[in-house]
């Protein structure tokens, strides 16, 4: 949690110190902006430990659900208190989901709280907006920034200004939706987790399935699936910084996490149900 929080820290120094952000359409999603207004921070820091850095956290916890248990040798003491097996697993469940929702908040209010205090809530200067049309692939360049109105109110990426109040629903949409993309990470590792007795082995393995989908998403010949990929709409909460909030692939992407949550939470307790518990 520690370093989830402390690379937007960082980073936020060092924009501040060198007083320089990527140009518009370079580099992080918003990042161009936080010099006009520190407010925007905490959808920039969002967008920096997104790709990587959350999806290990998760993976890493989520994969030491059931699989931590076997390799310390307390699972078949667990289940012989006596714990029901579905009610382990709901257990492990609620802890995941308590960690990416935490994490993701703290992220959120240290980025916040550093870009107020070491950016500055807001500048004179405006800074130009420029979109992105389409959708939107992870990991590609050319993502969107936002700036500061005249007269000190945000501007979406539309152009439009946006109030403090609507920039924060706009955030904790922003929450909401990489939450929920994080669940399909966790699933993914509580699945496989309940196959191996090796904790390492299922947080490689989800993390494994994460990158193939990054790779399959930017090649070509791979467009037939990459609508159903589990990182294709990584990117897309993005697009509750528009005005009005674009809402076409915020959609699809609660849909195929949603998909990947129910497959493989369903998988994980058809195969624990069942599985002989030797450690």
């Amino acid at each position: 949690m520690g370093l989830l929080c402390g690379l937007p820290v960082v980073v936020a120094a060092f924009v501040a110190v060198a007083h320089l952000a990527p140009p518009p359409g370079q580099g992080p999603a918003l990042l161009s902006a936080v010099l006009a207004s520190g407010s925007l921070y905490p959808a920039a820091a969002l967008a920096l430990v997104l790709p990587v850095f959350l999806p290990v956290a998760v993976a890493v916890v989520a994969g030491d659900s059931i699989a931590g248990e076997a390799s310390a040798g307390t699972l078949r003491y667990l289940l012989a208190r006596p714990v029901g097996r579905t009610r382990l697993l709901v257990a492990k469940l609620i802890s995941v989901t308590a960690f990416t929702l935490v994490a993701v908040a703290a992220v959120t209010v240290t980025s916040y709280a550093t870009g107020v205090f070491i950016l500055g809530p807001s500048r004179a200067a405006a800074v130009g907006s420029s979109g992105l049309s389409g959708s939107i692939a992870p990991g590609a360049n050319g993502l969107p920034t936002a700036g500061l109105a005249a007269g000190g109110s945000i501007t979406s990426l539309s152009g439009a200004p946006l109030s403090l109040l609507q920039l924060t629903e706009r955030i904790a949409g922003a929450i909401a939706f990489i939450t929920v993309s994080m669940l399909g990470v966790a699933a993914i590792a509580l699945f496989l987790s309940t196959i191996t007795d090796s904790a390492l082995g299922s947080a490689l393995g989800a993390l494994a399935a994460l990158v193939a989908s990054e790779v399959l998403v930017t090649l070509n010949a791979a467009t037939v699936v990459q609508p159903y990929l589990p990182t294709r709409y990584w990117l897309a909460w993005i697009d509750f910084f528009r005005d009005p909030i674009v809402w076409r692939n915020i959609e699809r992407g609660f849909a195929v996490q949603g998909v990947y949550v129910v497959v493989f939470l369903g998988a994980a307790w058809a195969h624990f149900a069942t599985k002989d518990i030797t450690s």
